[in-house]
């Protein structure tokens, strides 16, 4: 049987890592796929860096213009790696009108336009895969689309951001402030020069909105996910997180609830007894929470050349697997058949259950904490534990460290105005979120 042939949208990293192990693995990857699969071509910006990574003998042409990939009647599958929303949704639409199969690691565009992008390739009859886009080398698509197909999914919390886990990691560790910390993870390469989209939580909110929309049944709303960063993370709370039992991570999390579906990002407390607590550096991980199989964790490499390849890989093989299915007979690109989709709303941020870190910077006197926590009473929030640092002699503040049990947020919203209001708070009152994950 003749290869199925490929046509590669950039060569940068994630790019020749594919070339680099389709070539390296040719015999495996053919003999799992059932015929060969072959980079035929590869469009780059800059031809002449392209042409160094693939080879003057490798056969591969080398162009400069991606429509002439779309274009060419022998690639059977386009390989999106430009990223970003706007050429790439361009071209990764006119390569669906072509009849061509895609394959993308491009969680921004997925997470945007993906609704657009799968009606346009369900209409086709051609698949849109991308395993690629969420966790790198973990196959955590592929268990919730496919694995996972029996279950009711409660829940899904992932550390999906390497960038990120690394800075609270070395935080914890060495002690030291997000500044300092974000400068050496940019000397290392763990973040970009511009690292906005890592550190404010965007790009771990891309991933989780794909994840959710196959986890639950509903299109792809990234508008509506809730998302924080951590950049005002400091490590005052790191370390009392610690002398309380947790870990600070930037954690998504997609829960279903009675009313409609959590989808937020944002820094969480973590037991550290919780395995997902311990993931550490550059590494992702996810849990999910299915009614029949209970908790399953997957963990691995988020990033990289390699890892990501070997995702891109694997979708390739699965497009060659099932390029001569019935479009109908496929796995769909969000696991539910079209008409299955649910509306269910995503929950706004007043809406949503979970239960709290309090830090206040307060007045070391009699009956500061009588006040707090009577306003917490008045608000029906319960305290699940009290940290109260020893003041120095001679020092008229105080740090107060409150726990709560779950409580809906719009109560506690409430419930800081009013203790912020206090004479004796005397900063603003640091809120970060808990999950137990149990």
């Amino acid at each position: 049987m003749k290869p199925i042939k490929v046509g590669l949208l950039g060569i940068g990293t994630v790019g020749s890592g594919t070339f680099n192990v389709l070539r390296r693995n040719q015999e495996e990857i053919c003999g799992r796929a059932g015929r060969g699969i072959e980079v035929t071509m590869v469009a780059d910006l800059d031809v002449e860096r392209a042409r160094s990574i693939v080879g003057t003998d490798s056969g591969v042409t080398v162009v400069g213009d991606a429509r002439l990939v779309i274009a060419n009647p022998e690639i059977d599958i386009v390989v999106e790696l430009i990223g970003g929303y706007g050429i790439a949704r361009t071209l990764v639409l006119e390569a669906i009108a072509a009849g061509k199969h895609v394959v993308t690691a491009n969680k921004a565009l997925l997470a945007v336009h993906g609704t657009e992008i799968f009606e346009a390739a369900r209409v086709k009859g051609v698949v849109v895969a991308f395993e690629a886009a969420v966790a790198g080398g973990i196959p955590i698509i592929k268990a919730l689309r496919e694995g996972l197909t029996a279950n009711r999914i409660e829940w899904i919390a992932g550390i999906i951001n390497g960038t990120t886990n690394f800075i609270l990691s070395e935080m914890r560790s060495k002690g030291l402030d997000f500044s300092t910390v974000l400068k050496e993870a940019q000397r290392l390469g763990y973040a970009e020069t511009d690292p906005t989209f890592d550190i404010e939580g965007i790009d771990a909110a891309h991933k989780l909105t794909l994840m959710s929309a196959i986890a639950f049944g509903i299109p792809v709303q990234f508008d509506k996910a809730h998302v924080e960063g951590i950049t005002q993370l400091q490590a005052a709370d790191i370390k009392y997180a610690e002398q309380l039992g947790y870990r600070i991570k930037l954690l998504g999390l997609s829960r279903r609830r009675d009313n409609g579906i959590e989808l937020r990002v944002h820094p969480t407390l973590i037991p550290t007894h919780r395995l997902i607590a311990n993931v550490e550096g550059a590494m992702n991980a996810v849990m999910v929470q299915g009614d029949a199989v209970g908790t399953t964790l997957y963990y691995g490499k988020g990033a990289g050349a390699e890892p990501t390849a070997s995702a891109v890989i694997a979708d390739l093989v699965d497009i060659t697997r099932l390029a001569t299915a019935d479009p109908d007979h496929r796995v769909p690109h969000l696991a539910f058949q079209h008409h299955a989709m649910s509306n269910t709303p995503i929950l706004a941020m007043d809406e949503v259950v979970t239960s709290f870190y309090l830090r206040l910077c307060v007045a070391d006197e009699a009956g500061v904490l009588s006040a707090i926590t009577t306003i917490l009473a008045e608000h029906d929030i319960s305290i699940d534990g009290v940290l109260q640092r020893e003041s120095a002699d001679g020092e008229k503040q105080t740090d107060l460290i409150i726990v709560t049990h779950e409580t809906v947020e719009g109560r506690m919203n409430r419930a800081l105005a009013q203790m912020q209001a206090l004479p004796t708070v005397l900063l603003p009152i640091v809120r970060i979120r808990k999950e137990e994950l149990a």
